[in-house]
């Protein structure tokens, strides 16, 4: 199958394990050579639900047996009217909401950038340090790191500036002093009266789950608000119980004008949302939103299980549960090797870095280390970070507490395995 695989499918398209699955639930993959792998990466953060959960299912085939298409723009259905208004009773904010469906996380914020521009009159869109937006050339331009998600690819899209992003590890500032020292440099280098939206993720993704200082998000959001930009939150992989609320924004009681959202939307089918302030979904004209696929009915009947299944188990309450055993876990990792810098994050979104012993050196041939001897027993994990030197974990929510055990007992070998 690898030999196939290397014959017709583009060598861009990377893996990082070499495998091929045929089963999957409950936090476990199945291959075809009947290995079991314990999963902690979710897909990237998209089967929060797990790989088949049963409201997804049901709800999916029902809608299977009914149609598969018929283009929202063309012939609406309820289904995607019915995920607009499960997204406007959810996302953060009491006010009057709106959406529009998409098929990918790069589309919905490049999408989110539309808007802001249209609603604003304004051209330039402010995004940070670390950032990942998504593979589009807009959001190229949006995204911080150039292997492999840029390198070649140029020239991007022009109106897009970078400002610092609170990383604590690295910066030691305050929520408040890195949020004035990001404003200081928007101010200095676009300019308030020229800036349509800020973009950013409340806790960053392939960046390395870096979660800025408490008050950081709030001063920007402030700022904003004080300016008419829009301020954009990229929950794409934070969002849908993730990280123990069911936006990340909520944990500071942040409310953005703009939230996109993808991965654990929908249980694994693609779909892609922005839901926003009525007024600001509603500047677009008529006909400027949209795409062919976009709020397909199978993805919103997926989406609609998707949110039942959290509703019904409580995953968020479940998310916070399995940060209590994981950091647990990482903590005892922690204190007897000390290339672990941080472990930070929260509920199922948790990451560690690793650095050379007593400095804040980027340890990343030490990461790659520890997750080949994963592979290697089964345990799949991912790294990330702007230098390849940071762990992210991002079981499913379904996966039991044994299974976690018996996966961070193969992580704490891997670190005694791989130490000089």
């Amino acid at each position: 199958m690898l030999e196939r695989k290397k014959s017709y499918v583009a060598d861009g398209v990377g893996t990082a394990l070499p495998v091929f699955v045929v089963e999957a639930g409950g936090g476990v993959l199945v291959d075809v050579d009947g290995n079991s792998l314990i999963d902690l990466g979710s897909g990237i953060a998209v089967t929060t639900v797990g790989n088949s959960a049963p409201a997804v299912v049901r709800r999916v085939a029902e809608q299977l047996e009914a149609f598969t298409h018929t283009c929202f723009m063309v012939t609406p259905y309820a289904g995607y009217v019915d995920v607009a208004e499960r997204l406007a009773e959810l996302t953060p904010g009491d006010h009057a909401k709106k959406s529009a469906l998409f098929n990918s996380g790069a589309e919905a914020v490049e999408n989110a950038v539309k808007i802001a521009r249209v609603a604003t009159g304004r051209d330039a869109v402010v995004v940070f340090d670390h950032a990942y937006h998504g593979r589009t050339n807009l959001t190229m331009a949006m995204t911080a790191k150039n292997m492999p998600y840029k390198h070649g690819f140029g020239p991007f899209a022009g109106e897009v500036y970078r400002a610092p992003m609170s990383y604590p590890l690295h910066d030691g500032l305050s929520g408040a002093d890195a949020a004035a020292r990001a404003i200081d440099v928007i101010d200095k280098q676009v300019g308030a009266t020229n800036l349509a939206c800020v973009v950013i993720e409340p806790i960053q993704g392939e960046g390395g789950f870096i979660e800025p200082a408490p008050g950081f998000l709030p001063a920007l959001a402030d700022w904003c608000r004080e300016h008419d930009v829009v301020f954009i939150a990229d929950e794409i992989q934070s969002g849908f119980c993730r990280t123990g609320d069911w936006f990340a924004c909520d944990h500071e009681g942040v409310v953005p004008d703009l939230v996109t959202t993808a991965k654990g939307i929908a249980g694994g089918l693609p779909l892609a949302a922005v839901t926003g302030r009525a007024e600001l979904m509603d500047a677009v004209h008529g006909g400027g939103l949209g795409g062919t696929y976009g709020g397909n009915p199978l993805a919103c009947a997926a989406a609609l299980g998707a949110i039942e299944e959290m509703e019904t188990h409580d995953l968020a309450g479940r998310a916070r549960e399995v940060e209590a055993l994981v950091r647990g876990r990482l903590e005892k990792i922690a204190a007897e090797h000390p290339v672990v810098a941080e472990i930070r994050g929260r509920g199922a979104m948790l990451a560690i870095e690793l650095c050379r012993p007593g400095t804040l050196e980027p340890d990343a041939a030490r990461a790659a280390a520890v997750s080949a001897y994963c592979h290697r027993q089964g345990v799949v994990t991912l790294t990330c970070g702007t230098w390849g030197n940071v762990f992210r974990f991002l079981p499913p929510l379904s996966i039991s507490d044994e299974l976690l055990e018996e996966a961070f007992d193969v992580v704490a070998e891997a670190f005694a395995a791989t130490a000089p």
